[in-house]
């Protein structure tokens, strides 16, 4: 019980099985009558009320201050996902054909993955087209076969000079170099039909084809990613293009508030300008081992230059995007909290560089700020 108006200091002792504790509350202002306090803050109608019940029960919630510090430079551009070099490929049928109705019902479909070798679909060439190019060339190729054991066990029993043999060889290393040709990389089985096998090992992306359909020399049948590792593709104006550092890195944020994360290695930075966008293409290599980054997904790049940038630093998470401006909330006072529109710096490791809009030892929302957000919309 205080006995009469004025400035006091309070001191609460906490005493439990629990813990001990003692907690100064300096300078508390006391005051007669209810009609003597001042106006809150909180009815004047700045600041956004967000009470601490509210606090304790949001999960996630919580706070750090905003600090003095710098992060590597960087020049945000565009940029996109695409697959890597050798992580990619479509097959294609090599003659016309006739798919086989009991492969392609089995064949993968798109999302499922394959390992190198497996047979996809299974074609059976169209003669009076390539087809009969296709049976000559098995008819070539065994008879290649039959020519060279036959030289090789003449020339065991010194019938034939080993020239013989070499010849039959290299007319056998032909007979098999135009079935390749003919097969695209399957293989011929002895009933004339080509086994179509996956490249590479990775995902099915793309599935074309239907049980008895004809198809066309050339036509795409499947695609297949690996898309372990990707590369990323930005769009640096050209303007800027010399500011890029080759050894620097980059941090990237996919579309929509998606993936972020930073790249493993510059593949390279292109010496020419495209003169439809006026920017120069810098390739970076990026890891994705649980392969959530898709490829084909647009990113925000943030492509470093070597430079340092000073400012203000918070968590990358204490950002949020609305109306396409990057906003946060800092808490004032204990049950108070501020909408701040930024400018916002270089990003790397989390964190985030503020240009301006926050001061250093501002105390900065990190958790659940989306949560603060709907309070501030609250009636």
């Amino acid at each position: 019980t205080l006995p009469r108006p004025g400035r006091w200091d309070l001191r609460i002792v906490v005493e439990s099985p629990q813990l001990e504790d003692v907690l100064d509350v300096p300078e508390l202002p006391v005051f007669a009558t209810r009609g003597d306090l001042p106006e809150a803050e909180l009815e004047s109608g700045d600041g956004i009320a967000f009470l601490k019940e509210q606090q304790w029960q949001t999960p996630g919630f919580r706070t750090v201050f905003a600090e003095r510090g710098s992060l590597p430079e960087g020049i945000d551009v565009p940029g996109e996902i695409a697959p890597a070099a050798g992580r990619y490929a479509e097959i294609s049928a090599p003659v016309a054909g006739l798919v086989d109705a009991d492969t392609a019902s089995r064949a993968p479909a798109p999302g499922q993955r394959v390992e190198k070798g497996d047979v996809l679909a299974v074609l059976t060439p169209a003669l009076g087209e390539s087809g009969s190019a296709v049976a000559a060339a098995r008819a070539e190729l065994r008879e290649a076969e039959h020519d060279y054991e036959r030289a090789k066990r003449l020339l065991e029993v010194e019938a034939v000079p080993e020239r013989r043999v070499d010849e039959a060889r290299i007319r056998l290393d032909a007979a098999r170099e135009a079935i390749a040709g003919f097969t695209g990389g399957g293989n011929v089985a002895s009933d004339g039909r080509i086994r179509l096998r996956a490249p590479i090992t990775g995902v099915v992306a793309q599935r074309s084809l239907s049980p008895g359909s004809r198809v066309a020399a050339g036509e795409k049948l499947f695609a297949i990613v690996d898309a372990s590792t990707v590369w990323l593709r930005a769009h640096v104006p050209a303007a800027e293009a010399p500011r890029i550092a080759a050894d620097a890195g980059a941090t990237f944020t996919l579309e929509g508030g998606g993936a972020s994360g930073e790249t493993s290695r510059t593949i390279a930075v292109g010496s020419m300008v495209d003169p439809a966008t006026r920017s120069v293409p810098v390739l970076y290599e990026v890891a994705n081992p649980e392969g959530g980054i898709k490829i084909g997904a647009h990113a925000r790049v943030s492509v470093r230059t070597g430079d340092v940038d000073e400012g203000v630093v918070i968590p990358d998470s204490a950002l949020l995007e609305e109306d396409g401006r990057p906003v946060a909330y800092v808490q004032p006072e204990g049950e108070l909290f501020e909408r701040r529109e930024v400018v916002v710096g270089a990003r790397a490791a989390g964190q985030v560089l503020i240009r301006s809009g926050i001061s250093p030892g501002e105390r900065v929302v990190t958790g659940a700020a989306y949560q603060v957000r709907l309070a501030s919309l609250s009636t």
